[in-house]
């Protein structure tokens, strides 16, 4: 559906002129005086991740892009990518390895993440703020070792590797955060 340029705001998406989806990052207004206005949008390009800032009348019409989110639970890798369930109907998706990307150390069979669709087609993955893991490597601590001391590589069971505290051993839980990729916590 076409909106006037004046109309976007901070946190659309967008469909620009060369058929590619932008993000709108920031928008500002600048109306000097008698002058026609000028309307500055920064996008961020969602398939390349390029940020550009271009300049628009405020009145020329933009196609609005109608994303949809669903909740999706990874089942299991295969020869194409990585299937994932709609967690409403069933159907299933292969989502590619350059779309799900560095994110896959963080996602176990069966968990849940919210995967945005356009137009059908999987666009993107949002995985939750933390998820829980078990370590099944780690050297052993040390006898009298504080927490001040220097953190220690683990490795999880998805291959993901972290530094922990010292007194993390093997085949404890952990809380990771998957933002940042550290270590926030041990789970009881």
């Amino acid at each position: 559906m076409p909106i006037e340029y004046s109309a976007v705001r901070k946190g659309m998406v967008i469909v620009g002129e060369d058929n590619q989806l932008y993000y709108v990052v920031d928008r500002s207004l600048h109306t000097p005086g008698n002058w026609r206005a000028i309307l500055t949008l920064r996008l961020k390009n969602m398939k390349t991740g390029n940020v550009n800032e271009k300049r628009f009348k405020p009145e020329d019409k933009v196609e609005t892009a109608f994303l949809e989110k669903r909740e999706m639970e990874y089942i299991y890798p295969d020869a194409d990518g990585f299937v994932f369930m709609d967690t409403e109907n069933f159907d299933q998706f292969t989502l590619n390895g350059e779309l799900v990307g560095d994110l896959m150390p963080y996602i176990l069979p069966n968990s849940r993440a919210m995967v945005t669709f356009y137009e059908g087609k999987p666009l993107s993955i949002e995985l939750p703020a933390t998820v829980e893991l078990t370590v099944t490597e780690t050297d052993p601590s040390v006898k009298g070792a504080t927490a001040a001391a220097q953190y220690k590589p683990a490795t999880c069971e998805t291959g993901l590797k972290v530094t922990v505290p010292p007194f993390i051993e093997t085949g404890e839980k952990i809380k990771i955060d998957t933002r940042t990729g550290e270590y926030l916590e041990r789970v009881k």
